[in-house]
């Protein structure tokens, strides 16, 4: 559709000619003529959540599972501010979004309007950019860009607030076939002479580790990563985000890295001598105490981003560049590289695998959760979609579950939101329908989006949460056991709802289970059932994350036990 247009019609529009085959959010009063325009078209699907935060949660969900980039539509005021931390964690977490917000007419901006709130000026610190419409001929090339830096470079959430005036006004609707911004020039292409560099730094290594972190995902590049890795026989680690760019039980995944990482993870990256970074952005509880982190080693980072390179970490041999391109030329190059010189390094990591593997005491009078983890995994057989909130939880479903691919798991790692696995589950399943799709989540987390239940069910979305109900918000709990002296300052949760008559009450499926013989077949049935449900597992309400490194300690001062 072309000619003269009204604003929503315009963004409808829009909408269609990028691809969008969903949207989730939220009406009100600033975005009633786009809610009315969306009444009326047949190109996509438009999901009703029950809050504003579950909306960016959802659509953040599908782009992670689906590489695409997510939509969301809210309303001004109070809108937009439930919809701040949906935002934020996507921008934490480099997740490409639009998330289109309503606001006042344009001649009323400034005045304190009725649900008025300066949604450009708060979002600023958490989109990777924002838009506010002032002119109605502005509208399609707006749109268009906001498309393009949300999955461009680095990607990240971009802001486009619609005064209701401008919704409503009359404009001429030609849409841009292509993006040129003058100051946003993203480098895909690697430099050549560096790459040469780093290939010379592996050859004269004796014990180079690899550094996969979430940016091998969002660029695609997880294949080629891993091609690279088997290529040359490189040991390797994985940040939270990157969970499954290397499956489960390969050769050279040394498990995940960081303050709950592996034994043999924490230990490979103090005594490695060349680190490859491989689009991980060295967060904190990856590093632990900074002067000690990598130490002994030379490091090189490739990145798409050239802010984040040095930022935190000084880095010998800098590479800006899409992922993809640069393992596409290191591949070529591999061919240089004689594996069988780190054999001597592989043992020794190996042997700190076989040290201190992870592991748990299992009990006959209680259900551990990483036991429930495990049985899972086993139940699952690869394939599905696992999403998280954020806790112990978290940990035990990115230590114990075996992930094979890519975008099989979903979580917040940079912001690290409770409330966000519900959502993003339901956001996962419009991109993959043919997939089961696993919140694992807490007795505290599960609360904050407990409403998004109704919408599973008006929606049809089979979810299956499950809830390791330690009766404790379990993490903050655990840092009150080690470094508080057991001072448990509200955190003990004993007082909660009945989760199967809450999940009844809404139309879904509640199950609990207090004996590990129950789990299998109360898991297959809630999968069988294709509605959403709630599986209330009573765990060992002690149990701890482990191991651990303490806030600000170096990676090899662990604990164990």
């Amino acid at each position: 559709m072309g000619g003269v247009l009204n604003g929503s019609q315009m963004l409808i529009e829009a909408l269609h000619l990028e691809g969008v085959e969903i949207i989730f959010g939220y009406p009100g009063g600033a975005v009633l003529n786009i809610y009315d325009e969306l009444y009326k078209q047949s190109y996509f699907r438009h999901i009703l959540t029950r809050h504003e935060q579950a909306a960016i949660h959802a659509a953040d969900g599908y782009a992670r599972a689906s590489g695409k980039v997510g939509v969301a539509l809210i309303t001004s005021g109070p809108g937009f501010t439930n919809a701040v931390t949906g935002i934020a964690t996507a921008y934490m977490d480099s997740i490409p979004l639009v998330v289109i917000s309503g606001q006042v007419p344009v001649a009323q901006i400034g005045t304190d309007a009725f649900q008025e709130i300066d949604a450009v000026g708060i979002s600023r610190p958490c989109t990777k950019h924002n838009f506010l419409v002032k002119d109605i001929k502005d509208l399609p090339r707006i749109i268009k860009e906001a498309f393009y830096i949300a999955r461009s470079g680095r990607c990240g959430p971009v802001l486009i607030d619609i005064p209701k005036d401008i919704s409503a006004n009359m404009g001429e609707f030609i849409y841009p076939s292509e993006v040129n911004l003058r100051t946003y020039k993203p480098t895909y292409k690697p430099n050549q002479r560096q790459i040469k560099k780093l290939i010379e730094a592996i050859k004269l290594s004796k014990k180079p580790l690899g550094y996969i972190g979430g940016g091998a995902v969002a660029s695609n590049a997880s294949r080629l990563v891993r091609d690279f890795v088997h290529k040359i026989g490189l040991p390797s680690v994985e940040t939270l985000m990157a969970r499954g760019v290397l499956a489960a039980g390969d050769t050279y995944n040394l498990g995940m890295v960081g303050m709950h990482g592996t034994y043999a993870a924490n230990m490979a990256m103090c005594e490695c001598d060349l680190l490859l970074c491989f689009g991980a952005r060295f967060d904190d509880r990856v590093t632990g105490k900074v002067s000690e982190f990598a130490k002994n080693a030379k490091i090189a980072h490739i990145d798409i981003d050239p802010s984040s390179i040095g930022k935190i970490i000084e880095v010998d041999y800098p590479i800006v560049g899409d992922m993809s391109a640069v393992c596409e030329e290191l591949l070529d190059m591999a061919t240089q590289i004689d594996s069988s010189e780190f054999c001597q390094w592989r043992e020794h990591l190996n042997g700190y695998q076989n040290l201190h593997p992870l592991s748990y005491q299992d009990s006959i009078d209680s259900i551990k959760p990483q036991w429930v983890i495990e049985r899972l995994g086993e139940l699952l057989g690869g394939g599905a979609i696992i999403s998280t909130d954020v806790g112990q939880h978290q940990m035990w479903a990115a230590q114990f579950y075996p992930f094979g691919e890519p975008r099989e798991f979903l979580t917040s790692g940079g912001l690290g939101t409770m409330g966000f696995g519900f959502p993003a589950a339901m956001g996962a399943y419009f991109a993959n329908m043919d997939k089961h799709i696993i919140n694992i989540t807490g007795d505290g987390s599960i609360l904050m989006n407990i409403q998004e239940l109704i919408t599973c069910v008006e929606s049809k979305i089979p979810v299956v949460n499950v809830i390791l109900n330690n009766n404790y918000l379990g993490m903050v709990r655990q840092w009150q056991t080690f470094f508080y002296e057991n001072r448990f300052s509200h955190t003990d949760l004993s007082l909660q709802p009945n989760f199967v008559a809450l999940a009844e009450s809404f139309g879904g499926l509640g199950f609990r289970i207090e004996r590990k013989e129950d789990f299998i077949p109360t898991m297959q049935k809630a999968l069988d059932s294709k509605q959403v449900c709630l599986i209330d597992v009573v765990v060992d309400r002690y149990e701890s994350v482990l191991p651990m490194v303490p806030g600000g300690a170096p990676l090899d001062k662990m604990i164990l036990k």
